[in-house]
Parts: structure tokens; C-alpha cells; sequence
């Protein structure tokens, strides 16, 4: 999973990716300090396979990952080259969803863009960018295949839907709220990769008073949450100056820290639980001596194409996959205890991969 974050400069963008990632991304109290966009992996935390590790001894736990990239700060006119414009833009277009981080919180020392705190207005003017972008790539198709419509109805029918998505976005809608008519036009938008078509997180940056109460007492995360509903985007609140503390310490340090503010996780985890609803993944396991394993799919993948993420020889000779819910498997001690208490399925082509299943499959090639 690949996610971009993006916000107004001074936001605490880069001090959030810094702490997700310890990546070490300069963050400084002025726009354009991330010249580069900076790529950080992070783990995916789960205790199921560290658990599995410890049944079978295992020489390597892997978990799932999530890349994050952070963008420069966007200003008005970025998509038109203004600040460091459109060299961010196209770092995003290969992201599985945005994480638009919004400043929520009142402190004079650290300068606005625009000279006062106004999320929605931030909210406005990223999207503004993206969409000015979007058009930008959909102007460019047209005039690529304008040139062959009248030979061939396809591609004019294809025009027809480019114009009507052009005049969506003219009209400062994102593409995300476009309909398609077809299975034709799906797969046309779906192959234009578009911003503003990406399913949206918003991170609403808090002061550490905040925290506590998850925003609730806080006017500008209210109208971050209520603008999110009605556009159908996840909503986490952080504080990323907070963030990056916890990210100093370990483990133990880490849980003591959280609890003496009142908190039950960090914002990392907040986010990967949103970006895990947000795109409706979850995570199967492989479990063994050499590796226990966590791997990222789609809610409702079949056993086949779950098999494929491991090795595409997995799919193509798929025959069966033995299935026990790690649960089970851990309670059980072992494959075969769990075997003989009847708790392991032989799952054919047709089974849809449930959370948490621990796997063996079965192949020939």
C-alpha cells in the first residue's frame, strides 16, 4: 500500500511523516524545506504474527507494509508551476490513496500560508491544485484522441465522456463524485489515474490538548469530520508534534507515554486502521519456521489470487489452500493439534480469504 501526504505548507506535514517513518525529512517552520519527495516504509502492526513467530521459533517475522511519500507543501497556482508545483503533483499519481493532512490548531509561532487557520479553506485550495492537474492530463487525452474520433465510435464516445468529466471538474468538483454510464467509461477513468479520483484521509492536525478527547472539543476538526462525511473520506486527529516524541521511543516507553495522555493508540495506528477501511483491506497470514508472514489483500479476494500476491506460480497452479484461523492455530499449539481437532479446512478455488487466516497452499506448475 502506497500513500502520499499532502497539505499547505506549515501544516506539520513533513513533522508527521517524520514521525511515521523516522525517515528524518527536514521540517522547518517555512514552506518548501521538503525539496525531494521523501519515501518512508513503515511497518504495519500486527501482534498476530509476532505471536505465530513466537509458536514456531521462527527465523523471520514479516509484516505488511505501507509507503508513505511526502510532497513538498502546495500553494495556490501549483499546478501551474507556482512554489515547487507540478514535480509534486506527478510524485502522487502513482498512490493507492492521499493523506491530506490539515492544520487544526492555534499557535502564532508557527506562520499560515494564508494568515489564519481555516481547514476547509485548505481543504479548497489543495483540491483546487489536484483538480487544475487532473484537467490538465484530461485536455491532453482529448487532443490524442480528438484527432481519431470521427474514424472510430469508440474513441468518440470516449470524447464525449472527456468532455463531460472536464466540465465536472471546471465546475470545482473532484472526480471522485463523477459517474460513469458504463463499464467502457469505468474503465476509461479508471486508467486516466486521476488526483482527485484517489480516496482521501484526512489527518486534522491538533494542539495536544486536543487529543484527549479526539478533537470533539474542537471546531475545526467538526468541520473537517462533517465535510469528510458528505464526501465519503476517512477522518483521523493526530498531533504530529506529539507523534514524532512517541516515535523516540520503545515499545514499553511508548505504551506508558500514550496512557498518561489518555490515549489507547498512536496516530500511526489511527491512520493504518483508516487507510485500511478506506481502500478495504485486510491481512492473511503464512506461518512457519523459516518466515511468519503478513499479507496485504482486498476484502473478498479468493484463495487463488490471495495465493498469487505470494508467488504468481501459487495462482496459476493453485489446488487447494489449508486454512485455520490463527486463533485457533494458536491455541492449539500446533497445524496438526489444530488438524485433529477438525479446525483446518481444505478451501478450493471458490473460498473468499477471511482476516486472519493462516494459510498453506497447495500448488502444481
Amino acid at each position: 500500500m502506497k500513500l502520499g501526504i499532502v497539505g499547505l505548507p506549515n501544516v506539520g506535514k513533513s513533522t508527521l511523516f517524520n514521525s511515521l517513518t523516522k525517515a528524518g525529512a527536514e521540517s522547518a517552520n517555512y514552506p518548501f524545506c521538503t525539496i525531494d519527495p521523501n519515501v518512508g516504509v513503515v511497518a504495519v502492526p500486527d501482534e498476530r504474527i509476532r505471536l505465530l513467530g513466537e509458536l514456531y521459533h521462527t527465523k523471520k517475522v514479516t509484516p505488511a507494509v505501507i509507503e508513505f511519500v511526502d510532497i513538498a507543501g502546495l500553494v495556490k497556482g501549483a499546478s501551474k508551476g507556482e512554489g515547487l508545483g507540478n514535480q509534486f503533483l506527478a510524485n502522487i499519481r502513482e498512490v493507492d490513496a492521499i493523506v491530506h493532512v490539515v492544520r487544526c490548531f492555534e499557535d502564532s509561532n508557527v506562520v499560515h500560508v494564508d494568515g489564519s487557520i481555516d481547514p476547509l479553506r485548505d481543504i479548497e485550495t489543495i483540491d483546487l491544485e489536484l483538480i487544475f492537474a487532473d484537467i490538465e492530463v484530461l485536455e491532453r487525452r482529448k487532443a490524442k484522441q480528438g484527432r481519431a474520433a470521427n474514424n472510430d465510435k469508440k474513441i468518440a464516445k470516449e470524447v464525449e465522456m472527456l468532455n463531460r468529466l472536464i466540465a465536472h471538474l471546471e465546475d470545482g468538483k473532484i472526480a471522485r463524485t463523477f459517474e460513469t454510464e458504463d463499464e467502457d467509461e469505468a474503465e476509461w477513468f479508471s486508467s486516466y489515474n486521476l488526483l482527485t479520483a484517489k480516496p482521501v484521509i484526512y489527518a486534522a492536525n491538533v494542539g495536544e490538548d486536543d487529543l484527549a478527547d479526539d478533537g470533539a472539543g474542537n471546531p475545526h476538526v467538526q468541520k473537517v469530520r462533517d465535510f469528510a462525511k458528505q464526501e465519503g473520506s476517512e477522518v483521523f486527529v493526530i498531533c504530529a508534534q506529539i507523534e514524532q516524541e512517541i516515535a523516540e521511543l520503545d515499545d514499553d516507553e511508548k505504551a506508558m507515554f500514550l496512557e498518561d495522555l489518555g490515549l489507547k493508540e498512536s496516530g500511526l495506528d489511527k491512520l493504518i486502521a483508516a487507510s485500511y477501511r478506506l481502500l478495504n483491506l485486510m491481512s492473511f497470514l503464512t506461518a512457519g519456521e523459516d518466515e511468519c508472514r503478513a499479507w496485504t489483500i482486498k476484502i473478498g479476494t479468493k484463495a487463488p489470487q490471495a495465493a498469487g500476491k505470494i508467488h504468481t506460480d501459487f495462482e496459476r497452479g493453485f489446488i487447494k489452500a489449508e486454512v485455520v484461523n490463527y486463533k485457533d492455530l494458536l491455541e492449539c499449539g500446533s497445524l496438526s493439534a489444530a488438524r485433529e481437532k477438525g479446525l483446518v479446512g481444505m478451501e478450493g478455488k471458490d473460498y473468499v480469504v477471511k482476516d486472519g487466516d493462516v494459510i498453506l497452499f497447495r500448488f502444481n506448475v
